[in-house]
């Protein structure tokens, strides 16, 4: 018996840690359940109010925004970090609504954002193969908020935009990101994540391999293999700038009428975002590889003073935004590709020294709680009766005046108009 007392004694201590730290359990859809079902409406989502993230929405604010997004169908969104209160609470607002009625859905992609050493900084040091600290701190809270919420943690992002080179100020090496992708599989091996969450990296179609072959690493073909799936973005909006040739009015046209014209330019903006995912698709394919490839990000701005606004390529109108935002649900619901639509809401945080910038305007709902023009067929429907965000009931932009929206609207510019209107 003497002998046997240790043992003993070792297996009770062994079940009370257990019972103490249960490995998570996933309920409700799997992430291979959502993924490509057009019942699981996706879309990316951040609830900022104000003009910096000192400001944190609240519970209650939070719980305003997933009914208004589950009263568009909407049951999947999509995060960008945890280093703020936002996704915690995120998730425990859903869970208190869960608890409320049982019959409410909503799942999260959570995302963990990662860092080059020096990011954000003027440091001449800033060394993309080295990553910041913080990032291991990061991936730990992702890991702790999937175990504490493992019925709505469905995906783990592992870095946004973070491969593609334009991300100068914080871009880092694909190795790094196969790195945590690694870690975070290993963990589902060892029963501290759920089998069934998927683990992604989301960022530009380029540096998934359907750009350059500057982008045709073996770490990030690495990488492809790693993933359990491939999280693409694609912006055609930014592309009437950067390669604004499919986005000019061909010769041919010239004699359409200019809504003709421009419902011509975006049936052209979507079949360029078509391009860019079937480029991906060809890139890993060519590797052997079977990975489901979604859109983690597209979208198309409202308003800008930039690039895209009427002094360039004349891009950004409410009329415009809708049609991308229908032409790619049409697209996505019909290919099974699950399509993280870039953004629920406008959020004014995100280039706060220029009211106008093109990145504080991609919301669906603006900040006053207008429904911008691709959801003006849902207030007539009456999706939102009974709705508020902070206290204000869902309404239409310009007042329902599809008029005066339309008077916003300009025609992209010609090739005829190259040399004599050079776009900026």
């Amino acid at each position: 018996m003497k002998k046997l007392l240790p043992i003993l004694i070792f297996a009770i201590a062994a079940v009370l840690v257990a019972s103490c730290n249960p490995r998570p359990v996933a309920t409700g859809k799997t992430a291979a359940e959502i993924l490509g079902s057009p019942d699981y409406q996706a879309i990316s989502y951040g609830g900022y109010r104000d003009t910096t993230r000192d400001i944190q929405p609240t519970i209650p604010q939070l719980k305003e925004d997933m009914k208004i997004l589950s009263a568009m169908g909407i049951k999947v969104v999509r995060t960008y970090n945890v280093h703020f209160d936002e996704a915690a609470n995120l998730l425990e607002a859903i869970r208190q609504m869960k608890t409320e009625d049982p019959g409410f859905e909503m799942y999260v992609m959570l995302g963990a954002w990662i860092d080059c050493k020096n990011a954000w900084t003027a440091l001449p040091d800033r060394i993309r193969n080295e990553e910041s600290p913080r990032n291991e701190t990061e991936i730990a809270r992702v890991v702790e908020l999937t175990q504490q919420y493992p019925d709505i943690v469905k995906i783990i992002a592992v870095g946004n935009e973070a491969m593609v080179h334009w991300a100068w100020d914080y871009y880092v090496e694909p190795a790094i990101i196969l790195k945590w992708v690694n870690h975070l599989q290993n963990l589902k091996k060892q029963g501290e994540l759920p089998g069934t969450i998927w683990i992604t990296s989301s960022d530009n179609y380029a540096a998934w391999g359907g750009g350059g072959s500057e982008y045709h690493l073996e770490d990030l073909n690495e990488l492809i293999k790693a993933v359990d799936y491939i999280s693409m973005h694609t912006y055609p909006m930014h592309e009437t700038h950067y390669s604004p040739d499919f986005w000019r009015i061909p010769e041919e046209q010239e004699d359409l009428s200019d809504m003709e014209k421009i419902d011509s330019a975006m049936i052209r903006a979507r079949d360029y975002a078509i391009a860019q995912y079937e480029s991906v698709v060809a890139y890993i394919e060519g590797l052997g590889v079977a990975k489901p490839v979604h859109i983690g990000e597209t979208g198309w701005a409202t308003q800008s003073n930039e690039h895209y606004g009427d002094s360039g390529s004349r891009a950004t109108d409410e009329y415009k935004s809708a049609r991308f935002y229908h032409l790619m649900r049409e697209w996505t619901n019909t290919s099974g590709i699950s399509c993280f639509f870039f953004e629920a809401f406008d959020e004014p945080w995100k280039s706060a020294a220029n009211p106008p910038g093109s990145e504080n305007h991609f919301g669906l709902i603006n900040i006053q709680a207008q429904a911008k023009y691709a959801l003006w067929d849902m207030v007539d429907a009456g999706i939102f009766e009974g709705l508020t965000r902070d206290g204000k009931p869902i309404t239409k932009t310009f007042n329902g005046d599809t008029a005066a929206l339309m008077q916003t609207v300009k025609v992209p510019p010609a090739l005829s108009e190259i040399n004599a209107v050079p776009v900026p």
